[in-house]
């Protein structure tokens, strides 16, 4: 390969080494232009991707410094108020309040509701507020309804004594 190269080299005229010689100096210059041309855009690309990561990781230690100074905190106390009104309460804020039929409260850290053709997923909403007070479900009988997605719900809820 280097003897056919330096043969096609000899075999050229001086005039036609000359001109080889600057076209392959442009062609270098040409190349090297061009690398340094997308080496600059995507310099410019990384530092715009450098701030927003600079911006999203001081969000992040932000939340991390949020979440340590909540778990310094001592846990919520559950809500004070009767029962039967707390229930009655989060299915007034939850428009469940026209199918709770029945809310009791056999002790005071028991709770046992009825709701009847109640739409399943505000039921969970009801029951994710009635959890954030501190009440833990003991048990649920859920019937399906011939209206999809309604449902009969009888459930037992209670928190422990030490609230």
């Amino acid at each position: 390969m280097k003897a056919r190269l330096q043969e096609f080299w000899q075999s050229r005229s001086k005039t036609e080494r000359r001109i080889l010689g600057v076209v392959l100096a442009l062609l270098l210059l040409a190349a090297y232009a061009g690398l340094l041309v997308a080496a600059g855009k995507g310099r410019q690309e990384l530092s715009a991707s450098l701030l927003s990561l600079h911006g999203e990781a001081a969000r992040l230690e932000r939340d991390a410094a949020e979440i340590e100074s909540l778990r310094q905190r001592p846990p919520l106390k559950a809500s004070n108020t009767e029962l039967r009104a707390l229930a009655q309460a989060q299915a007034g804020a939850t428009g469940l309040s026209r199918t709770l039929q029945r809310a009791e409260a056999p002790s005071a850290n028991q709770l046992q509701v009825t709701f009847a053709a109640t739409p399943f997923a505000d039921w969970l909403i009801w029951l994710k507020g009635m959890q954030a007070q501190q009440l833990r479900l003991e048990s649920c009988r859920l019937e399906a309804l011939a209206t999809p997605g309604l449902v009969s719900v009888t459930a037992n809820l209670s928190r422990s004594a030490q609230q």
